[in-house]
C-alpha cells in the first residue's frame, strides 16, 4: 500500500502541475502576443528613433498610423467573420426549432382530421338513413347503389361518347405562331399580359413534363396564366384549391367509405375523369399547391407520370369494380390520359411548405416574379386544337431542332465543374429534360442558349440553396467566370443573376 500511495500522490501532483502549466502557458502566450509585442515594438522604436532626422520622424509617424489602421481593419474583419458564422449557426438552430414546431403542429392537425373523419362517417350514416326511401324509389326497387354519383353524371353528360375535335385551318398553327396568338389573345380578351419568354417556357414545359409548377411572389399572374391557357384552347381549366390538411392522395382523389359503401368523390377526381372523354388539351390547376406537402398527396402522380408507356399511367381507386361503376374504370383503376397537364401554383412565404428536390426534378417549373408590361394587341380568337396535333408539333420540333455539338460539349464541362466544386450532378432525368426543352423552345422562337440558361438555373443552381454558401463564395465566383468563358459574358443572365444573389447574401 505504501508504494501505491507514493505513486498516486506523484501522479496527482504531475496532473495538477500540467494543468497549471497549461493555463500559465496559455495566458503567457496571450500576454506575449498582445502587451508583450507592443512593449517590444515600442522599445525597438525608441532605439532606432534616437538618430531619426525630421523626414524620418514624419515617415515613421505615417508608417505607424498605416500599420495601426491595417491591424484594426484585420481585427474588425476577423470579428465580422466570427459574428457572421455565429449568425449562420443561430439561423440553422432556429430552423431546427421551427421544423420541430411544424412537426408537432402537423401531429395535432392529423389528430383533428381523424376526429373530423369520424364525425363525417357518423354524418354519412345519418344521411343515408334519412334518404333510404328516396334511393329505393330512384332505383325502382333495385338494390344496386351507385358508388360514384359525380363520375356517373360525367358519363351521362357526354352520353358515354368521346368528344370529337374538328380543327379549322386557321387553328393549325406552328409553335412560334402559337406563342404570338396566345399573347394577343390573353391581352385582347382577358387583359392578361405575358412576355413571349414566359409563354415559350410554359409551352416548352408542356413538352417536357405533364406536371408544371408556377411559383413566385403573389400577384404575378400564376393562376391567371393557367386560366388563360384554358380559355385560349377553348376548354376551361379546372381550378382546385389545395387545402393545408391534405396529407395523402385520398384528400385529393377521394376514398371509399367502408361504412356507407359510397366513394367520397372530389372535384379533382371529377375533372380528371372528364378528361377521358376529351381529345383536346386539358389543364387541372392545383392552386397554392404548397399549402400542404406536395410529395405527400401528389406522390403517386409523380411516380406514375414518369413511366415511359402512357398505357401504364393508371391510378388505383377501388379494389373491386362493379358493373354500375364509371365506364372508363379498368379493374378499379383510372388511366390518366395524355391530354391532361397538372399545373400547380406556389407562393413563397412563411405560410407554405418548401417544394423538395424530389418534386422539382420531375416537373417543369416556371418562376414568375415580375409583372408583364401592358401593351396593345388586336382582338384575337382562341384556338380549338387536338392533343394529337400539339403532340406532333412537339415531335417535329425534336426532329428539326437539335442542340449544337459545341453547346453539348460546354454543358458537359459545366456539369463536371459543378460536380467537382459543389457535389451536385445534372443526372439522367435532367439531361433528358434539357434535350426536350431546348429544341421545343427553339421551335417556339427562342434561342438555345436562353433555353439552356433557364433550365440550368431552375434545375441545378436552385439546389445550391441547400449548401453552406458562406463557405463557397470563391467557388461561386469561379462558376460565374466559367459560364462567361463557355457561353459568353452577355449570355446566361438567369444563371448569373441567381449566382450573384447567392454571393450578395453573405
Amino acid at each position: 500500500m505504501e508504494q501505491f500511495a507514493v505513486w498516486f500522490i506523484e501522479l496527482f501532483k504531475e496532473i495538477v502541475k500540467n494543468i497549471w502549466n497549461f493555463f500559465k502557458d496559455f495566458f503567457t502566450l496571450i500576454y506575449e502576443r498582445t502587451i508583450g509585442d507592443i512593449i517590444r515594438y515600442y522599445e525597438t522604436f525608441l532605439v532606432y528613433s534616437k538618430s531619426f532626422s525630421t523626414l524620418e520622424w514624419i515617415l515613421a509617424i505615417i508608417s505607424i498610423v498605416v500599420l495601426v489602421v491595417l491591424s484594426a481593419l484585420i481585427f474588425v474583419l476577423i470579428i465580422q467573420l466570427i459574428a457572421r458564422y455565429v449568425r449562420f449557426v443561430k439561423t440553422e438552430k432556429d430552423k431546427e426549432v421551427l421544423l420541430q414546431e411544424v412537426s408537432e403542429l402537423n401531429y395535432e392537425m392529423l389528430k383533428l382530421i381523424d376526429e373530423k373523419n369520424a364525425m363525417l362517417v357518423l354524418s354519412d350514416q345519418a344521411k343515408d338513413s334519412s334518404t333510404a326511401s328516396t334511393t329505393r324509389k330512384q332505383s325502382k326497387g333495385s338494390n344496386v347503389q351507385n358508388r360514384f354519383t359525380l363520375l356517373t353524371s360525367v358519363d351521362e353528360a357526354y352520353q358515354y361518347k368521346i368528344l370529337d375535335i374538328k380543327m379549322r385551318d386557321e387553328d393549325k398553327l406552328s409553335l412560334e405562331d402559337l406563342v404570338d396568338r396566345f399573347q394577343s389573345f390573353s391581352a385582347s380578351q382577358l387583359k392578361l399580359y405575358y412576355s413571349k419568354k414566359t409563354i415559350r417556357i410554359f409551352f416548352a414545359g408542356m413538352a417536357t413534363s405533364k406536371t408544371m409548377v408556377l411559383e413566385g411572389i403573389s400577384g404575378t399572374g400564376k393562376t391567371s396564366l393557367a386560366y388563360a391557357m384554358g380559355k385560349f384552347f377553348q376548354n376551361d381549366a379546372a381550378i382546385i384549391s389545395v387545402q393545408p390538411s391534405w396529407r395523402d392522395r385520398s384528400e385529393m382523389l377521394g376514398y371509399l367509405n367502408e361504412f356507407t359503401k359510397r366513394f367520397n368523390e372530389t372535384d379533382f377526381l371529377k375533372a380528371l375523369y372528364e378528361t377521358t372523354y376529351r381529345k383536346d388539351i386539358n389543364f387541372i390547376v392545383l392552386d397554392e399547391m404548397n399549402l400542404a406537402r406536395v410529395e405527400y398527396y401528389f406522390a403517386d402522380f409523380l411516380s406514375i407520370l414518369e413511366m415511359p408507356d402512357p398505357n401504364q399511367w393508371k391510378i388505383s381507386l377501388i379494389t373491386d369494380q362493379k358493373p354500375e361503376d364509371p365506364i372508363h374504370f379498368e379493374n378499379g383503376k383510372l388511366r390518366i390520359p395524355e391530354n391532361v397537364w397538372f399545373v400547380g401554383t406556389a407562393n413563397k412565404d412563411d405560410s407554405t411548405f418548401m417544394i423538395t428536390d424530389k418534386v422539382y426534378d420531375r416537373v417543369a417549373s416556371i418562376e414568375m416574379n415580375d409583372k408583364a408590361t401592358v401593351f396593345d394587341a388586336p382582338y384575337t380568337e382562341g384556338v380549338r386544337m387536338s392533343y394529337s396535333y400539339l403532340k406532333n408539333l412537339f415531335v417535329e420540333a425534336l426532329n428539326e431542332y437539335q442542340m449544337t455539338p459545341k453547346l453539348i460539349e460546354n454543358l458537359a464541362k459545366l456539369d463536371e465543374f459543378i460536380i467537382d466544386k459543389f457535389q451536385i450532378a445534372f443526372g439522367n432525368r435532367i439531361n433528358k429534360q434539357i434535350h426536350t426543352f431546348v429544341p421545343v423552345y427553339m421551335a417556339l422562337g427562342g434561342s438555345e442558349i436562353e433555353a439552356l440558361d433557364y433550365l440550368v438555373s431552375r434545375k441545378i443552381l436552385r439546389k445550391f440553396e441547400s449548401l453552406n454558401l458562406p463557405f463557397l463564395q470563391d467557388e461561386l465566383q469561379e462558376l460565374i467566370d466559367l459560364i462567361d468563358k463557355l457561353f459568353g459574358k452577355t449570355n446566361f443572365q438567369d444563371s448569373k443573376k441567381m449566382l450573384n444573389s447567392y454571393i450578395r447574401q453573405f
